[in-house]
């Protein structure tokens, strides 16, 4: 592999990047609400720019493993922001008197709990050749396996989730 230095370098650009894309997508929906649809449409293209730029750098640092090591990565990641990274941010939120940011904190901290179990349920059936849809929360990225009457974290109507 690379020297370290560069492979450092290739994840905060990674990181730098990931959050671009998504700083980029909020400002395009900010704009779209506005009215203002050249520089939306300018947001959203900068955004997949950005997607094209991290996923590259990611891919060349050498962190796409194989699919079982994939999975095996998402259910330690998703595992870790329920079990140790959300709750003192929900605390802190709390004490601090910030509902919104308790209500988004607590929101991620369930759905990450809902991804690390079907995460391990996709790495225990990864030979399974029956597929399985997806269905994602737009409110706070909840997944079922099917399409709720309404979201066991958030309450919206399962009309709204997206299908995958």
């Amino acid at each position: 592999m690379e020297n370290n230095k560069t492979i450092k370098n290739l994840m905060e650009a990674f990181a730098g990047e990931s959050q671009a894309n998504r700083k980029y997508l909020a400002y395009s929906e900010k704009a779209e609400s506005e009215g203002k649809i050249n520089a939306a449409k300018l947001f959203k293209a900068a955004a997949d720019a950005e997607t094209i730029h991290a996923l590259r750098h990611f891919k060349v640092a050498g962190n796409v493993g194989t699919t079982a090591e994939n999975l095996e990565d998402g259910v330690n990641g998703e595992t870790f922001e329920f079990e140790t990274m959300y709750p003192p941010f929900v605390e802190i939120a709390e004490a601090e008197g910030n509902k919104a940011a308790v209500q988004t904190f607590t929101y991620a901290m369930e759905a990450e709990r809902v991804h690390a179990k079907l995460y391990q349920e996709a790495l225990d059936n990864l030979d399974s050749e029956e597929e399985v849809f997806y269905y994602l929360c737009p409110v706070c990225g909840n997944i079922e396996k099917f399409v709720p009457e309404k979201c066991s974290i958030c309450n919206v109507a399962g009309s709204k989730f997206i299908k995958y």
